[in-house]
């Protein structure tokens, strides 16, 4: 009897012996379970954002850099890095990649994406392609021709176009031209200029669209602001430059509100600075 449960013992052994090698029974797989668990690779964060008003998409993250397309509001972007404090790294839903600003005004973050495999840019709402900077400019003037002999109000309501003063005039125009927001007054106008495009202090410099900051009327003559300290002074009235020599403004109900001038000496005089309002 011994004997024969002993045999029996031996055969049960090579039978489980044989089946294992010939894949009959499986090991369970803890370790390899364990090991593909903790080789999941995590995709790096996908960060959108979504374009507030029309900016520039630059080849470098400088105002200098060479202007690849324009980025319109609506459009959505992925960020690809931070590069400064003042620029972010995109790419559009085309597959264009450039550098633009990272102003609140001109961008807005997204949420992040962390899933396991990278997140495809979400294909936004059908939009215009990115108008170039002169369309822009020239609807701006357009809106702005629109409004000639709308009398002159100092302190105009910013909610209704029945009057203006200077810096309402000239918000007023780039908001019904590309729907961009500027500042409310003259002052805040110019500090906007300064910190999206470049202050061009010489009149030979400026472009058509551009905006021109004057000081304070001191007199007709030139020597009426010789020895003045220019970038002093206080900003007290906006215009847009029409090129060859004419500017389109309003400043005083006197002089029948919003109108085209000629740039002429006394202006000239009491220019401070000019420039772009889209970076």
């Amino acid at each position: 009897m011994i004997q024969l449960h002993k045999q029996l013992t031996a055969s049960l052994l090579i039978s489980a012996a044989l089946a294992v090698s010939l894949g009959g029974i499986s090991p369970q797989p803890v370790a390899a379970a364990s090991v593909s668990s903790s080789s999941q690779v995590t995709a790096s964060a996908v960060q959108t954002a979504l374009i507030q008003s029309s900016v520039r998409l630059r080849d470098t993250p400088s105002i200098n850099g060479k202007v690849l397309s324009y980025l319109t509001k609506g459009e959505q972007v992925v960020i690809l890095e931070k590069t400064n404090s003042y620029w972010y790294k995109v790419k559009n839903a085309d597959g264009a990649i450039g550098y633009t600003s990272s102003a609140d005004q001109y961008i807005l973050l997204s949420t992040v994406n962390n899933v396991g495999t990278p997140a495809p840019a979400p294909v936004p709402t059908p939009v215009p392609a990115a108008p170039p900077q002169s369309n822009v400019i020239e609807s701006a003037i357009a809106a702005g021709m629109g409004y000639l002999g709308t009398p002159y109000e100092f302190g105009s309501s910013r909610s209704n176009t029945s009057t203006f003063d200077c810096s309402d005039f000239i918000r007023q125009i780039f908001l019904d031209a590309a729907d961009l927001k500027l500042p409310a007054d003259s002052r805040q106008q110019g500090d906007w200029v300064k910190q999206n495009s470049k202050a061009v202090t010489d009149i030979s410099g400026l472009k058509r669209g551009d905006l021109m900051f004057f000081m304070s009327y001191k007199g007709s003559s030139a020597s009426a602001y010789a020895g003045i300290n220019k970038s002093a002074q206080r900003i007290t009235h906006v215009a847009i430059y029409l090129g060859d020599g004419q500017i389109l403004h309003t400043y005083s109900a006197a002089s029948g509100g919003v109108k085209v001038d000629k740039l002429s000496a006394s202006w000239m005089n009491r220019f401070l600075y000019g420039g772009s309002v889209i970076r």
